[in-house]
């Protein structure tokens, strides 16, 4: 069944423009992402941690994450994630993340 859903959206790519892809498979990706940052970390704002994890994410790291939106997270998802937020540049987005939601709670 999972395999039928898997290959019926790779199907569906199969008309559609390099930036048609790109954008599905990060909007997949995040799906997954989402999964795995509500339930590993609990304290992240959801949304910008999602976006800082995805924007620092390779194009391997993407599909895979796209991959497992389908079939459902597994270790090898939080793997991927954990991997992704250990990076500087995702450390750092994370940073600006949190300070622009402060600074937009005083506002």
């Amino acid at each position: 069944m999972r395999l039928a859903v898997v290959l019926l959206a790779i199907t569906s790519l199969l008309g559609c423009t390099t930036a048609q892809k790109d954008e599905f498979a990060r909007n997949a990706a995040k799906s997954a992402t989402s999964k795995v940052l509500v339930e590993r970390y609990p304290g992240l704002p959801l949304e910008p941690a999602v976006n800082c994890v995805i924007d620092n994410a390779n194009s391997t790291q993407i599909l895979a994450l796209a991959t497992d939106s389908v079939t459902g997270p597994t270790e090898s998802t939080v793997q991927i994630v954990s991997g992704i937020l250990q990076k500087p540049e995702t450390v750092q987005c994370l940073g600006v993340a949190a300070g622009q939601l402060l600074l937009g709670s005083r506002i």
